[in-house]
Order: structure tokens, then sequence, then C-alpha cells
């Protein structure tokens, strides 16, 4: 029987955790293929997002790419359009730098270091696809495994450090030693994630259906929404923009970001960051589209604003209408210059984010009204 007087062995947790998984885990298709390919392509996928929204865009990629090696030869900008609306759009170009790069050395490697040594992977991904795709006794700690093990052992205090990250690899990597020379190191990896996401939740954990909750720690002391513990939060950063939906003969410029940084890689209306959200303005516009594009406009009518939060920062931008003065469309040699520009027709618009979007939603708005600027 488990104890919850000290942090429970592997022998006492794992087969329970085994069990419980070969009942209640859900029928996923990488789970039903886990292929090295398949693997990759779903952990990157289910990272900072939920298995139902990243389903689809799963089915959909291994149907139009279903080889490591058809995804390497595909362009960044078709990955990037398959992508979009799924967010956190540095995976998809992890995602399509990894996948060439393993190609090159004849497939995804089978060990934590070599998988680590691909652009894009870090210790997370590396640990699943060694663990689930080739049975290596490999951690695998994301979010939901973090919560399930510092709520076991009720540690550790500061698990976003060097050290407690080390703590919850260790411990992961110790649970494999409680397994059967017949069972595979992928089950526990997944019985773990699994547990996390559906029965160890952040704030409504049900630990009458846990298969370890006589061995919890949290649990024993009444404390399971203590742990993890968590990092506090800072406020996010506040940003703004004045973008322009520059129009010419039905079609719009779209601007592409450099591959660094925010949203890199993805075409977006042109927008022209400044320090505040009352530099917004119709004026900030005219003077910074063309150290963006290389384009005067002449700017109409403000269209609306949209907010949008991401992960620790908010942007607020006023958007309106604008069209151009002339002139051929040549990005300046500025710091401030898109990575590359082009004009685009409804319904044929490049890989954009969902921010992206939201911006060209408004192109049919009706104009608001505004006091004159100074």
């Amino acid at each position: 029987m488990l104890s919850p007087c000290m942090p429970a062995l592997p022998s006492e947790l794992v087969p329970a955790l085994l069990d419980w998984y070969r009942t209640h885990a859900r029928d996923l298709p990488w789970r039903r293929d886990p292929s090295p390919y398949r693997v990759l392509l779903s952990e990157l996928m289910c990272q900072q997002t939920r298995v139902q929204t990243a389903l689809p865009y799963f089915e959909r990629f291994v149907a139009r790419w279903p080889t490591l090696e058809a995804l390497a030869a595909a362009s960044e900008d078709d990955v990037l359009e398959a992508w979009a609306g799924l967010g956190y759009y540095r995976r998809a170009r992890s995602l399509h730098a990894a996948a060439r790069a393993a190609r090159d050395l004849g497939g995804l490697p089978p060990t934590e270091d070599a998988l680590r040594a691909l652009p894009g992977i870090g210790p997370y991904t590396a640990g699943a696809i060694a663990s689930i795709a080739f049975g290596l006794p490999a951690a695998a700690v994301d979010g939901n495994v973090e919560r399930v093990l510092s709520r076991l052992d009720r540690g550790p205090e500061s698990p976003w450090t060097a050290a407690g990250k080390r703590h919850l690899q260790q411990r992961a990597r110790s649970l494999h030693e409680g397994r059967g020379p017949t069972e595979h190191a992928g089950d526990l990896t997944q019985a773990l994630m699994e547990l996390g996401a559906r029965v160890c939740t952040p704030t409504s954990p049900t630990c009458g259906g846990c298969p370890v909750a006589a061995a919890c720690e949290a649990q024993a002391h009444g404390a399971q929404t203590v742990w993890p513990r968590t990092r506090p939060r800072k406020p996010p950063t506040l940003m703004a923009a004045a973008v322009g939906l520059i129009e010419d003969e039905g079609r719009i410029l779209f601007g592409r970001r450099s591959p660094e940084g925010l949203l890199g890689g993805l075409w977006e209306p042109v927008m022209v960051p400044v320090g505040a959200l009352a530099d917004a303005t119709a004026r900030s516009l005219a003077e910074g589209v063309p150290k963006r594009i290389g384009l005067e406009v002449t700017v109409g009518p403000r269209l609306g604003t949209i907010v949008h939060v991401f992960s620790h920062r908010k942007l607020t931008a006023h958007v309106f209408a604008a069209t151009p003065l002339g002139g051929r469309l040549s990005l300046p040699p500025s710091p401030e210059a898109y990575a590359d520009a082009r004009w685009a027709a409804p319904g044929h618009e490049p890989a954009m984010s969902t921010l992206a979007r939201k911006l060209l939603a408004l192109r049919n708005a009706p104009p608001l009204l505004l006091a004159a600027e100074p």
C-alpha cells in the first residue's frame, strides 16, 4: 500500500501509473503510430496548446507532409501558413529547421543528446521523443508532469530555477527504475502527461480518480493547489502601434517580419511600433511606413483598435486605411525595415498570425470619427 509519509519509491508508483494509463489513455493519432516524426510533430504542436486544438493541425500536417523528408522539403512559408492560428510560431520554425537537420542525418537520431543538438529541440522535446518513439528511459517534464511530480513530493520549492528543473528531471528519470522489463518507457512518460492533463489539473484536481493519490504529499496536507510553486508573475509589457491597411487596386500591402523575434517570419499589414498609445496616430503611421516599407502613403480614416495579448506582452494597435502615393515598392536600408514586402489580393494572403488576421478584418469596417490631430 502506498504511504504518504515519505516520497514514494518508483517501484510503488509506476505499476499504478501504467495500469491507469492502459485503461484511461486517450486515443490520439500519434499514440496509434508513435513514429519519431509523428512524435516530434505532436510534441511541438501540443506545447502550450490544448490537445483538442492541436489535433486538426496534426492531421492536416501529416496529410500534406506524411514523412520527415516531405516536411523538410517544404518551404518555411508553406509551413508557417499551415501553422497559422496555432500560435507560438517559433515552434513552427523550430519544427521545420529540425526536420531539415534530421533529414541530413538520415532521420531523427535515437538519443537525447543527439536530439538536443537539433535546432529548436530542448530537454523536454528530446526526452519525449527518446522515450515515446525510441523507448529510452528519458525524462520529459512539461507543465503537466511538473505538476504531478511537485504534488507527489511537495517540492521543489522553485521549479523554475536551474536547480528545480534538475530535481524534476532526476525524479522523472528515476521513475523508470520502477518499470518492468517488458514495459515501454514511452507509456510511463505519457502516463505522467495524461495524469496531469486529465486528473491532476491546475485548479480542480480530481484526486478521487488519481491512481497515486495515496502517495501524494500535497493531498495528504490538503495543499494540492499550492503545488507546484509558481514564479511571481510580472505585469505584461505594454506595446503600441499604428497599422496601415494600405490598399491599391483591391490588394493589401503586407510586410514580413525578420525571422528573429516576436512573430518572426510572418506577414502582416504594415505596422509601425510607437513609444506610447498616444503616439499611435495617423501622422506616426505616415512617417513610419516609408522607414519600414520604402513607400510614401496617404493615411485615411481610423478603422478601429485591436488589443492583442501575447504571453508577456499586450499590444494596442490603432488601424487606419491608407493608399500609396505612387512610386515603386522598395525596402529601404533601414534597421526598421521589414525583411520583405508584397501585395496580396483577398483570399491570397501570405502566412499570417492571428493578430494579423484581426487587423485585416477591419478592412471593411466603417471609419471612426476622431478629433482632428495636431
